[in-house]
């Protein structure tokens, strides 16, 4: 009954659904042309427009539709991710910032990628009924499962943006990294180049807590400062001489590798999230400019 009134409500108006979803089609084409040009020719506006869109358009749209569950979690992320941020672009900066920020956006990224990998996990047990051997309706697991899956992709690309936003920040006033490629002083004896402490662990030993990496340049990194570096600040260069760092050759172990496809995964969220609302509001002005409602 109710479609067949929301036909009744738009029968004629065929032509003007065509010219709608025209402005649409062409609306997606433009923008992915600009995206792609801004994101070319000036990445960090559009690093930082991306980021502040990610951060504020899923509160937004929560708020009109009062999901206070993600507004709670999202409101709790924001007040600890503040702090940290706070800290890492204080002048002058205290020698244990960089781990405990490291720390932070680490917990994230683990965080993410197992409620991620959990919703997954649900969703395929749903789709082969075992959902059905407890007494579960499939729209039970599935909510479920899409609930997790979001939650670790959000946060985990928004993690991800702002890690690179706070490395950035730390690393030009530590002062080994610059963007010229040319440090700012010379690297001490058996220090890590990216938190700037002693290095405790030979390469070749086993750590307690920790293990100590040499990158092909010849460079020797605290293991959770080079990890922060390049996995969740997406770093993949020397912190200190930009030599190209390859991520395969620094973990042996096996379990460890799916993460690197997992972090490369993330990106393709921003469009869904942070560029496409953007897009369709567009459209939806245009179309009302021409009075298509």
């Amino acid at each position: 009954y109710d479609h067949q009134k929301l036909h009744e409500l738009h029968k004629g108006h065929e032509s003007m659904h065509t010219t709608m979803v025209m402005i649409l089609i062409v609306t997606l084409i433009v923008a992915q042309i600009i995206v792609m040009e801004w994101k070319k020719r000036h990445y960090r506006s559009y690093a930082f427009f991306t980021m502040v869109a990610m951060w504020s358009i899923p509160v937004l749209m929560s708020v009109k539709n009062q999901w206070w569950r993600f507004i709670t979690i999202w409101s709790i992320f924001t007040m600890l991710t503040a702090v940290v941020i706070r800290k890492s672009t204080n002048r002058p900066m205290s020698v244990t910032t960089p781990r405990l920020v490291y720390k932070w956006f680490y917990v994230i990224y683990k965080v993410s990628c197992f409620l991620g990998v959990v919703g997954y996990i649900l969703m395929m047990l749903t789709f082969f009924g075992l959902n059905l051997a407890f007494g579960h309706k499939p729209q039970q697991w599935m909510d479920v499962a899409l609930m997790l899956l979001f939650y670790g992709l959000y946060f985990g690309v928004l993690g991800r943006d702002v890690a690179e936003y706070c490395t950035d920040k730390m690393a030009a006033s530590i002062g080994y990294y610059t963007q010229e490629g040319m440090p700012t002083r010379q690297l001490d004896a058996n220090v890590c180049a990216v938190c700037g402490n002693q290095l405790l662990v030979d390469v070749d030993s086993e750590g307690l807590i920790e293990n100590t990496y040499k990158l092909t340049c010849g460079h020797v990194f605290h293991e959770f400062c080079i990890r922060g570096w390049c996995i969740v600040g997406k770093k993949q260069t020397c912190p200190y001489c930009k030599e190209k760092v390859d991520l395969k050759r620094m973990f042996t172990n096996p379990w460890d590798r799916p993460h690197i496809l997992y972090g490369q995964l993330l990106d393709w969220i921003r469009w869904l999230v942070a560029w496409q609302p953007l897009i369709l509001f567009l459209a939806q002005g245009i179309n009302w400019l021409f009075g298509l409602e």
